[in-house]
């Protein structure tokens, strides 16, 4: 439960980013609609599709004696919090989903070493590092030059009437989709902290997650949303690129078809990694000098710091409780 409101509290706020930083909603307006969008999101999307539930709840195994498979994924999770806090202190929007997959995979380690982990499973994240990164780079690149060519002709006061909806639209669309992936990804380990406490079954599809655990997920998440997060919406909304409004709907818009997509086939993309790729993709479209690179490669370090950082403290956390309990 800590993990899915630190998840809501430090990642939801990207969705939301780009319509606070070109003033198409105000602060609160947005944090509570990202809150009401996230747990539509979690609840709509877990209840008709929850494959990237079953990819993260299936990606490593944490089989062993007594009561050492709960005290494993304890730490992985402590893991999770410590480290998304730290980086959401220092105003860094590392990435949740990359926090959790590495906390797990780092304490699944310590128990059972290399061949805890599910390599079939685990290959789709590297697919959604690829697809996120070019999905988001490549659609904020694409759909502002578009968006330029299609509206030259258009007087600029209609233009940002309609990408003031349109962004608000897309802001809400993006809160919702993440809601969609982080949701599902919260609610697998959910499902697994029931299972290794005898309170689940598992088929060989995966958890047949109950409609509670996916309520009691969406509202923490929510409730952590209206935490707020106005240091993570400052620096990637704010920082990192100085956005109009066509073009904060143009990051909303390659956000939200890749989130989409990536949902439907069950592959757990990083919502953080995605909208950030796509808000430098609209920055590049203008000029490569107007995004700051500054900015840019403190995220970076950061999500490459995050797997083997995570994964560390994961192992080391696991390997201590297991010792102690």
């Amino acid at each position: 439960m800590g993990v899915i409101f630190v998840n809501g509290w430090t990642d939801a706020p990207n969705a939301i980013a780009t319509a606070v930083s070109t003033r198409v909603l105000k602060p609160n307006v947005a944090i509570w609609m990202a809150v009401v969008m996230n747990f539509f999101g979690a609840l709509v999307m877990t209840y008709f599709n929850a494959q990237v539930a079953e990819t993260i709840s299936n990606i490593v195994s944490f089989d062993a004696q007594g009561n050492a498979s709960q005290v494993a994924l304890a730490a992985s999770l402590f893991s999770i919090v410590v480290w998304s806090v730290a980086a959401w202190y220092f105003g860094i929007p590392t990435s949740e989903s990359h926090a959790l997959i590495a906390g797990l995979t780092g304490s699944a380690m310590a128990l059972g070493g290399i061949g805890a982990v599910n390599g079939s499973e685990w290959s789709k994240v590297l697919v959604g590092l690829v697809v996120s990164t070019v999905m988001g780079f490549g659609g904020g690149y694409l759909v502002t030059k578009l968006i330029v060519i299609l509206f030259r002709g258009v007087a600029r006061r209609t233009a940002n009437k309609v990408f003031t909806y349109g962004q608000a639209f897309g802001a809400a669309a993006n809160a919702f989709l993440h809601g969609a992936q982080d949701g599902q990804k919260f609610m697998g380990v959910f499902m697994l902290g029931l299972y290794y406490n005898n309170l689940a079954e598992k088929s060989g599809s995966g958890f047949i997650i109950p409609i509670w655990v996916m309520i009691l997920c969406s509202v923490t998440m929510g409730f952590g949303t209206s935490v707020g997060g106005m240091r993570i919406i400052k620096s990637v909304g704010m920082d990192m690129v100085k956005l109009e409004r066509y073009q904060g709907f143009a990051a909303d818009l390659s956000t939200a078809v890749c989130l989409f997509a990536a949902s439907i086939f069950g592959i757990p993309v990083s919502t953080t990694h995605t909208k950030t790729t796509a808000i430098m993709g609209v920055g590049a479209s203008k000029r490569v000098s107007s995004v700051d690179w500054r900015i840019v490669k403190e995220m970076l370090i950061a999500w490459i710091l995050t797997f083997p950082g995570c994964g560390i403290i994961a192992f080391i956390m696991a390997k201590l409780f297991i010792a102690l309990f």
